[in-house]
């Protein structure tokens, strides 16, 4: 009697802690679904900071918050909101954006904005340089962002 209970619990046991293993992950990934769209960087000359644009997407039911911004491609990159006073505007750095469930968050000229300082080599019109988008979530999306010149949109 003593061995099948002892058989019963283990298998008990093994059974809870296979479901449990193979349900958690499932569900993190089921609720968290960011894609990016249109990333684009406009260059300026003279190594001049670049800005950086991107739509973020949400397919998940949850939101998830963008923390993190890094690039191999630059010394240094920091996300950036424009925000009107009036007649004047001005950038303040910000420290994460939320990319609400089901909804997406676009970073474009005269909003949200990614400030890339610093190139690690040169870069130009045409190039790609990637961004690493650093999510609350734990993800980290590798995006690639094309170069383009002040007069191209």
């Amino acid at each position: 009697m003593k061995k099948k209970l002892h058989s019963l619990t283990a298998t008990l046991v093994c059974s809870l802690s296979f479901a449990c293993a193979t349900f958690v992950p499932t569900a993190q990934a089921a609720d968290a679904a960011i894609s990016t769209q249109n990333a684009w960087v406009r260059w300026l000359p003279n190594n001049l900071p670049a800005g950086g644009y991107v739509t973020l997407k949400n397919e998940g039911d949850r939101n998830v918050d963008l923390v993190d911004v890094s690039s191999d491609d630059y010394g240094s990159v920091m996300m950036h909101q424009t925000v009107s006073n009036g007649s004047t505007q001005k950038m303040v750095m910000v420290d994460k954006v939320t990319v609400p469930a089901h909804g997406s968050v676009s970073f474009a000229p005269g909003g949200y904005h990614l400030m890339l300082e610093e190139a690690k080599h040169k870069i130009a019109p045409g190039d790609t340089v990637h961004v690493k988008l650093h999510l609350s979530d734990g993800e980290t999306l590798d995006t690639p962002f094309t170069v383009k010149s002040p007069a191209q949109k």
